[in-house]
């Protein structure tokens, strides 16, 4: 009985070990390959511009999940959808383990918008993390670019960008709760 036992447990420990997923995610790789993010996103992950997103610190399932919808279309702008087009599945691995990987920044807010934020933040910290930092597939809001989150709260409000749930709480925000959220997380 324990030769049988023995016998079926070697091909089942090896059929194992063939069905594990090939490397991790590589930051070091994500690095290097992160040369032609600089331009708009900045090194480590800093933008210098409120038109580009900062990078840094952000979840890796959600740069993950950006960049493949970049790539099949489903989120829609020329400059990513070039750039993730000529992104493998492990080079879009390794650049979301590089950028999670950096420490955190901060952009800033206008101090007289931050506490008019505050109190509104409750709404959006249930998805984005008690403390804006993200979660998962929510990304990270805690030291983006203010004018950054204005801009994609109004293509959300829009219609320009896509997702039920952000759509009907965008929705329900004036422009002055919009910059005032922005200014609070961007202080962050």
């Amino acid at each position: 009985m324990n030769a049988l036992k023995n016998a079926l447990s070697i091909p089942l420990l090896l059929a194992c070990f063939w069905g594990a997923p090939v490397a991790a995610a590589d930051s070091t790789a994500g690095e290097q390959k992160s040369a032609t993010c600089l331009g708009c996103h900045g090194p480590k992950g800093k933008s210098g511009s409120a038109q580009w997103p900062n990078l840094a610190a952000q979840q890796s399932t959600y740069i993950v999940n950006q960049l493949n919808a970049f790539k099949t279309g489903t989120r829609s702008n020329p400059i990513m959808q070039a750039m993730a087009g000529n992104l493998n599945d492990d080079d879009i691995k390794n650049l979301a383990a590089y950028y999670s990987g950096l420490p955190p920044v901060s952009a800033g807010g206008d101090p007289a918008l931050v506490k008019s934020g505050q109190a509104k933040a409750d709404m959006c910290l249930g998805c984005h993390g008690s403390s804006a930092k993200g979660n998962g597939q929510f990304p990270r809001l805690a030291g983006q670019h203010p004018g950054y989150l204005v801009n994609q709260l109004g293509h959300f409000k829009e219609g320009m960008r896509k997702n039920g749930p952000m759509q009907a709480i965008v929705g329900n925000l004036s422009d002055e709760d919009i910059k005032a959220l922005a200014a609070y997380f961007g202080s962050l």
